[in-house]
């Protein structure tokens, strides 16, 4: 049976023998499930209850006022997007699911708790990319400096109680794969989040307390030859009384400077020959959201 792995930060800190360990720990997720249960991120508790709090008041506020900041393009990949208005499986309808997108010039003008999360989980997803990055046999600045850009999307994401049966095949948010190089998602414990394994079941990925779920996207997979695989994920409308409730998530999308071009590793290159052409990342990510909205 598949499972997500826990792996423990701070062991990444600790000294080389404890770093080496969980490098390959970290190497083994990602080429196995391509999802991993971080504990001990460095994000206190208490920002991330902030951040709860503001999603809820925001995605609380009249359909009216939430609309004036909505999303407009995306180049700009920011503001309010409306319930059915995204289509992550555009083989479906279009999600249950009611989302704010923020970048970081966005951040500073929202709530000082938002600004301070952006940051944070900044400085968490360099240390991951870092660790991916000694798990590849890299330099360890080498996706860090591609990043520097900080060219982030925080997403705050609201998936109201069901008010009517959903359309055939209608779920919370359709089966797809991250577009970036990682993703960091907090949840609350409401469930639904489901991850498809390289055999092609899908597994629960319910909350565990205290700890940052990441992924990988589809640009380091395209980096890494599919050493490091980008996942399909979904969340299910649940098929029992939390049919009811309110599920909240917040995403930290993490993406490269829009002019790195993403190219075949060559420590990557060992098993078989580069199975994509190169793409700038900016160039891809508009791609994709072209194809999603």
């Amino acid at each position: 049976m598949v499972i997500i792995p826990v792996i423990d930060l701070t062991a990444f800190n600790n000294g080389n023998a404890a770093t080496r360990q969980a490098v390959v720990k970290i190497y083994q997720a990602c080429h196995e499930i391509g999802f991993i249960y971080l504990q001990n991120s460095g994000i206190s508790k208490d920002l991330i209850n902030q951040v709860f709090a503001y999603s809820k008041y925001f995605f609380n506020l009249p359909l009216k006022v939430k609309q004036k900041q909505a999303w407009n393009n995306e180049f700009s990949n920011t503001g309010y997007v409306g319930i059915e208005r995204e289509r992550l499986d555009p083989n479906k309808p279009g999600d249950l699911k009611e989302a704010f997108n923020v970048n970081k010039q966005d951040a500073v003008g929202i709530d000082t708790s938002i600004v301070a999360f952006y940051d944070n989980c900044t400085k968490l997803a360099n240390t991951i990319l870092q660790a991916y990055a000694l798990a590849l046999e890299l330099p360890e600045d080498f996706f860090t400096t591609r990043h520097n850009q900080q060219n982030h999307t925080l997403r705050l994401l609201h998936y109201p109680p069901l008010q009517t049966p959903p359309k055939p095949g209608q779920v919370r948010a359709g089966e797809h794969s991250d577009y970036g190089s990682i993703t960091l998602l907090f949840q609350d414990d409401v469930g639904g989040l489901e991850v498809q394994t390289a055999s092609g079941e899908w597994i629960a990925a319910p909350a565990i307390p205290d700890t940052v779920i990441v992924n990988t996207g589809d640009l380091m997979q395209r980096w890494t030859n599919h050493v490091f695989c980008s996942t399909k994920h979904r969340v299910m409308i649940p098929s029992d009384s939390r049919v009811n409730q309110s599920r909240y998530s917040i995403a930290f999308f993490c993406h490269p400077n829009d002019d790195t071009e993403i190219a075949c590793l060559e420590s990557c290159q060992k098993e078989q020959s580069p199975i994509y052409l190169p793409i700038l990342a900016g160039e891809y990510l508009l791609s994709r959201l072209q194809a999603t909205y």
